[in-house]
């Protein structure tokens, strides 16, 4: 284990505090004690990567590498990377969707459970976590003063509980990204 960090969440329905754990056990990343309305948002995670109805948001994943005047670059984007991006983005989503199955079942109450990322998962997992912000922030068409703030609160509309998910989200990614760079796989023999 690497480090571990501890999240203090205040759940709005009862309105008390619930703390989160977020740690590396040997070949995991763990975070125990999910609260009932985080694992819901983690569960949404998936869906969130659709563009599907969001044309800022589809523009904002697959924008073209060059302006629009120069249209043999944009073509050949459009025909070839394109569509392995799409690829790229649809397996991410597929894997992050397979490892929170463990958040299905009635086994036990949510707030003792348990959801363990494998870290050979760690970059399908950023790669969705991103592609859910920028989906999120383009449906939502938030300013930059309001991605910039992360007190926001409280939760009163669809529109402020998609930017406390796009912020949660961003921890997620930087919780995995500071285990990953402090904590180099070790070399196989």
């Amino acid at each position: 284990m690497c480090s571990s960090y501890m999240v203090t969440f205040c759940s709005q329905r009862s309105k008390k505090s619930v703390d989160m754990e977020i740690c590396r056990r040997e070949d995991k990343l763990e975070i125990s004690e999910l609260d009932p309305f985080l694992a819901e948002l983690l569960r949404q995670i998936p869906a969130s990567t659709n563009p599907d109805g969001t044309p800022a948001a589809e523009k904002r994943l697959f924008s073209p590498p060059a302006d629009r005047s120069k249209t043999e670059q944009c073509s050949e984007w459009k025909l070839y990377v394109e569509p392995e991006l799409r690829r790229l983005f649809r397996t991410a989503a597929e894997t992050v969707a397979a490892d929170l199955e463990q958040l299905n079942g009635n086994e036990k109450p949510f707030a003792n459970r348990k959801l363990r990322i494998p870290t050979q998962h760690a970059d399908a997992w950023l790669n969705a976590l991103n592609q859910a912000r920028l989906v999120i922030a383009a449906k939502y068409n938030f300013s930059d003063g309001e991605l910039c703030d992360h007190y926001r609160s409280p939760i009163g509309s669809r529109r402020d509980l998609g930017l406390f998910q796009l912020n949660f989200y961003g921890f997620l990614q930087e919780f995995i990204l500071r285990e990953i760079d402090d904590c180099p796989e070790k070399p196989s023999d």
